[in-house]
């Protein structure tokens, strides 16, 4: 019975430091469609050249990824608030609707993807990257843990309290939220709307390549993992509610325990169809999702 109970344990921890990455990776999602209701089919990208320019500062130059993970947010936010003006803005002037503007940005989107994948295998390679940092492992309620995962979690539940209370209790956060919920009524109280969604859109970004960066810290990527890591993203981001910061972390950190205990207790190669068999039940039976 205690073998059982620590194997139980074990796994539930496993879980949790997994779905604390996912749920990282995920809160920049929820953030960029849920103000600027753009549909990235892209984000992923983002995060895995996080995840190069941590390996590259500390392959090159011998820097803690701990920096790396302090430069790497700026860089995310800049790339994406340049994407969202030249790219995305004429999208958003030309729209007449919203669904014309959530079709048009998951094509031209689509299209950066393929472009991102294509820059990254030219200058990289297609195979593992990675490096070794923090493999020291912490025991945790009887769980062996590396102490990079573990410090992904913690950076994790840092971010997204942090973005929390920042859009609870600040103007900042509550002009976000205004565009959020009523982007028609936004302008009538002084908010400037386009001003709102290009700063959620480059929000997102930055979070996105903090998520790489975390990524990069315990686990090889390759070059084209972004389109499976925009995937997850999504899925975890419709289950949490659109917009939901908490719901995104709630979410993110279930799909972690599910795939942990069915990688142990089935079989690993399922913990990919179990996590789309629930997305699938909360498209039927939730489709506003679990913490809407």
């Amino acid at each position: 019975m205690r073998k059982v109970r620590a194997m139980f344990l074990s796994t539930l921890v496993i879980g949790l430091v997994l779905g604390g990455t996912y749920a990282l990776i995920a809160l920049g999602l929820t953030i960029q469609y849920g103000i600027a209701r753009i549909m990235n089919l892209a984000y992923g990208e983002i995060t895995i050249a996080g995840a190069f320019f941590v390996l590259m500062l500390v392959s090159a130059m011998g820097l803690s990824p701990i920096l790396g993970l302090i430069l790497v947010v700026p860089l995310g936010f800049a790339i994406s608030w340049l994407v969202y003006g030249v790219v995305l803005h004429p999208l958003v002037k030309r729209a007449t609707h919203g669904g014309q503007l959530e079709i048009d940005s998951i094509l031209v989107t689509f299209g950066l993807m393929f472009l991102a994948q294509g820059l990254f295998t030219m200058f990289f390679g297609s195979e593992f990257k990675g490096y070794n940092w923090l493999q020291v492992p912490v025991n945790l309620l009887g769980a062996k843990i590396a102490a990079g995962r573990m410090l992904g979690l913690v950076i994790a539940v840092l971010i997204g309290g942090g973005l929390w209370i920042a859009m609870q209790r600040t103007r900042w956060g509550v002009n976000l939220r205004a565009v959020a919920n009523h982007p028609e009524f936004a302008p009538l109280v002084g908010i400037d709307r386009d001003r709102a969604a290009r700063m959620a859109f480059g929000l997102g970004g930055g979070i996105a390549a903090a998520g790489g960066a975390v990524l990069s810290m315990y686990q090889p990527f390759t070059a084209i993992d972004g389109g499976f890591l925009t995937m997850k993203a999504l899925v975890i981001v419709i289950m949490g509610g659109v917009g939901n910061l908490g719901g995104a972390l709630m979410a993110g950190l279930l799909i972690g325990v599910v795939e942990a205990f069915v990688s142990y207790a089935i079989d690993p190669g399922l913990t990919l169809a179990a996590t789309y068999a629930i997305f699938l039940g909360v498209l039927l039976w939730r489709p506003k999702g679990l913490f809407a």
